[in-house]
């Protein structure tokens, strides 16, 4: 099985049939890391650098341990530790890749499109790990995928997606995936987080009541407020935010069905999630972690070529 692209810099690149080959291949991967030896030789020999831009603890994490249990050489880049912080440009970064001769780069940066930029300069297969408020592929992949492996499909399956749809990569990287594989997609919170035309736009469903969302989904996959890219406020006070928005244990045990939970994370507890919510049982957060890894590494041993088994 091979994709149909040389890069995952974006969802909307992706078919159908590519986004299955991800999920079964994923499938065997999670075998691979319930076994006692989780590392597998399937990147070996292969260098990928982790460019990260922009701060992130779990997704840079996520797709080092994914790189590792393929025994794939890690180099790990920072820009707050580098010569970005001297006034190294973006293409002298590229020029010292294209020296280093590495396979594989995976890229976070603040700037929409970056990642684009780079894999038109550069050999080596680009994955974007998020790129300012444009998308975040492989973070939607493990969503559907976690909705995948609690429902049995995501055909069908309603989905809202909840909390600040503006700045949100995620959302739009969900949308995409999640129209892809046939379900149904809503987006709710206050109107002034929500872009204008959406519904038109991306075929979505529009909600600005989230008790309504709550009954119209299947699923609900909860965002935090995006502060770091707002450049005005769009809400008075996070207080007020979870008063009318923020997710209540007492809204779902008031639901007439049971709906599943999920959140990208890092979770502002008590503003768009109450604890009791993120903690419960229908929460399926932690199952996102760990099917991250697997998803990353289906992703990477994909984009890398490889022939090998890892069975």
């Amino acid at each position: 099985m091979s994709l149909s692209v040389k890069h995952l810099l974006g969802i909307r690149d992706l078919t159908a049939e590519d986004i299955e080959i991800i999920f079964q291949t994923a499938d065997q991967f999670k075998e691979v890391l319930n076994r006692p030896i989780k590392k597998v030789p399937t990147l070996r020999d292969t260098t990928v650098v982790n460019l990260f831009f922009e701060n992130s603890t779990r997704t840079r994490i996520s797709f080092e341990l994914a790189e590792k249990r393929l025994s794939a050489d890690v180099v790990n880049f920072s820009a707050g530790v580098s010569s970005v912080k001297k006034g190294e440009t973006l293409i002298d970064t590229v020029h010292n890749i294209l020296a280093m001769k590495v396979d594989m780069v995976v890229m976070r940066h603040s700037a929409s499109g970056a990642p684009h930029f780079l894999a038109r300069h550069i050999p080596a297969s680009v994955i974007n790990a998020g790129d300012g408020i444009n998308e975040h592929p492989t973070q939607a992949l493990l969503d559907a995928y976690s909705i995948r492996e609690r429902l049995g499909q995501v055909k069908g399956v309603r989905v809202a997606i909840i909390g600040d749809i503006m700045h949100s990569r995620v959302a739009l990287s969900n949308i995409y995936c999640l129209k892809k594989l046939g379900a149904e997609v809503m987006v709710a919170g206050p109107p002034t987080l929500i872009p204008k035309y959406i519904e038109e736009a991306l075929d979505v469903r529009v909600c600005y009541h989230v008790k309504d969302a709550l009954a119209w989904c299947d699923v609900a996959n909860v965002l935090r407020i995006q502060l770091e890219r707002q450049n005005r406020p769009l809400f008075s006070s996070l207080r007020e935010y979870n008063l009318y928005y923020g997710i209540k244990r007492s809204w779902i045990d008031a639901l007439q069905k049971p709906i599943v939970i999920m959140h990208p994370g890092p979770i502002n507890r008590g503003v768009e999630l109450d604890s009791e919510v993120a903690d419960s049982p229908q929460s399926i957060i932690l199952q996102q972690v760990e099917n991250g890894v697997a998803i990353r590494m289906a992703v990477l041993y994909l984009l890398a070529g490889k022939k090998e088994s890892f069975s």
